[in-house]
């Protein structure tokens, strides 16, 4: 990993907010736990829909922070997977443990800013003002509002305010940084994903050493390619 990147480079940035969000991790399978930041495989998701390319995945750098959580009550219904029960729609019946509860988690004023490089960002920025498809992170009831796009140049630095930026293994040493094994993209028929291990600071990073870092105004920018 080069220290510093070779030059400046052309991006656009856009700014997100969503209500109400949520993220569930995978790694904890049959558990309803939630990640504190959208994986990039749901930002470029959300990209995708917006531009109408199912597949679309541009590279992307992205920082995101919550300012609340709560817990909820959901339902579970499974369905049977010999497709029996049509009457109930294929679920299994309440008496063979066909109705759960659980309590999930979730994110509250969830705020994300995107920066996507050159062409793939000029596509971006004319397709996020008139979306293909209706722009949603995380579940499909987790509507997103874009709250800026704008045209910035990203300019390589050593130094830079970490904040709540998602970041490779190994580009800075904030004390504060917590590891996330997030999903980076999924295969168009959901067969298969690509994970990485990324740092993010919950509480922000300061400004310090950064490593292949580009910066927007002081804040710093990784650019993550799928």
């Amino acid at each position: 990993m080069s220290q510093i990147p070779a030059g400046p480079i052309s991006a656009t940035r856009i700014g997100l907010f969503a209500p109400v969000a949520s993220f569930r991790d995978p790694m904890f399978p049959g558990v309803t736990r939630c990640l504190p930041v959208p994986p990039p495989s749901t930002a470029r998701g959300m990209l995708a829909a917006g531009v109408g390319q199912p597949g679309y995945a541009p590279m992307l750098g992205m920082a995101a922070h919550a300012e609340g959580a709560g817990t909820d009550l959901e339902t579970y219904h499974p369905i049977a997977v010999d497709g029996k029960n049509p009457a109930i729609g294929g679920r299994v019946p309440a008496r063979k443990g066909g109705m759960t509860i659980r309590e999930r988690t979730f994110l509250v004023n969830l705020h994300v800013t995107l920066w996507v490089p050159d062409e793939d960002g000029r596509q971006v920025a004319c397709a996020l003002r008139r979306p293909v498809w209706a722009l949603r992170l995380g579940r499909s009831q987790d509507l997103v509002h874009v709250t800026d796009i704008r045209q910035v140049t990203l300019e390589p630095v050593s130094e830079a305010n970490v904040g709540w930026a998602l970041a490779p293994t190994g580009a800075h040493k904030a004390a504060a940084a917590s590891t996330l094994r997030l999903a980076s993209i999924v295969s168009l028929d959901r067969l298969s994903t690509r994970y990485h291990s990324y740092l993010w600071c919950p509480d922000g990073g300061g400004h310090r050493p950064v490593i292949s870092a580009y910066h927007d105004q002081g804040q710093a920018v990784w650019l993550l390619s799928p």
